[in-house]
């Protein structure tokens, strides 16, 4: 069957197998056709030999940690050929520490967790693909064209579930939500606020593009300058960016007793002055909470199929910006300067 695959850790090494072995029974019971696989980021990390972790016994890496497919055969009974499924990218630690062994595996203490597509599993990028009935995710079927987002989206259900719990530490009323970054996690945090009722603001670089008219079709408002000419004050910041100056600003400009929450994860390697004394006296002074987060656990994945099963279908649709045949996996990893959400397709 088809793999895209690279070999882990070597520069540029991507390529596409004809010939990569049907998936070991050991991978799971339930066997799983690919609809489709997202791209994002880290896969372009990936690529670049900067990241990533091929199972022990091989040097290949199969890529892919954004699932689509259609079951084949489930002989649990968990779920039915036909149905609609994505595949859970992190699994537990083998120790496990003591968040794995509850199943908050997104929360692993030890870092011996392993992840599809990312460190030391095989990823979703392959003909067909195995998963155990606990990390196999049910989607509604009408999210045929659009499932693959729903790693991305479970990535911003927990930090919405940590945003609320953090927030119930005292009598608590938001109503001002700032995300930053209008990519597919930044505008997934805005559908996921907007689907809470509150104000949304949403900032980004784009002044054209499909960027702007996505947040308005949520009713959220579009903003394309500095963070610190913004004339709000959020009660929560989703910091969906990574980039260092976005970061120090989003804590500046939280509301008293605010929230903010990192979901972007920033390059490093760049240094730059600011008055860190000031930064700790207004989050001190304001009771503010400044956390970071990542990955889902189970509860996240299912939270994230809800939220996907009530959201617009068109809307859904066009944060997909481009649809790529497997044959042309090359160009499907080539990022482009309009691209949202690019997504491998393996019906093509």
């Amino acid at each position: 069957m088809r793999a895209v695959s690279v070999t882990a850790g070597v520069p540029n090494s991507l390529r596409l197998e004809d010939d990569h072995p049907e998936p070991a029974t050991e991978e799971g019971a339930i066997l799983v056709e690919a609809l489709a696989v997202g791209i994002c980021g880290t896969d372009h990390e990936i690529i670049a030999g900067e990241f990533g972790i091929a199972p022990p016994g091989t040097d290949s890496l199969v890529m892919g940690h954004e699932s689509l497919g259609q079951v084949l055969e489930d002989p649990t009974g968990t779920l039915q050929p036909g149905d609609l499924v994505a595949g859970i990218v992190r699994h537990p630690d083998p120790v496990p520490c003591t968040n794995c062994a509850v199943g908050e595996w997104d929360m692993c203490r030890n870092g011996q967790y392993t992840e599809h597509g990312i460190k030391m599993l095989p990823g979703f990028a392959r003909d067909r693909w195995r998963v155990q009935p606990r990390f196999a995710v049910g989607l509604d079927p009408a999210l045929t064209d659009v499932g693959m987002l729903l790693e991305p989206t479970s990535v911003v259900a927990k930090a919405w579930d940590h945003i609320e719990r953090i927030g119930h530490r005292a009598e608590w009323k938001p109503q001002t939500v700032l995300v930053t970054g209008a990519g597919p996690v930044g505008l997934l945090a805005a559908l996921l606020a907007s689907q809470r009722g509150l104000v949304v603001h949403v900032l980004d670089r784009a002044t054209s593009g499909p960027k702007p008219e996505l947040v308005a079709a949520l009713g959220a408002t579009y903003h394309a300058v500095p963070v610190n000419q913004l004339d709000i004050e959020p009660d929560i910041v989703i910091e969906a960016t990574g980039a260092p100056t976005v970061v120090l600003d989003v804590m500046c400009k939280a509301a008293p007793t605010g929230i903010v929450c990192l979901a972007g994860v920033s390059s490093g390697g760049r240094t730059m002055d600011f008055d860190a004394g000031a930064l700790n006296r207004a989050l001190v002074l304001e009771n503010n909470v400044v956390f970071g987060s990542v990955n889902a656990n189970r509860r996240h994945w299912d939270l994230a199929a809800q939220a996907l099963a009530r959201a617009d279908r068109t809307w859904l649709g066009s944060l997909i910006t481009r649809r790529v045949p497997v044959s042309g996996y090359a160009e499907a990893y080539t990022p482009t300067p309009d691209d949202i959400k690019v997504v491998l397709d393996f019906t093509a």
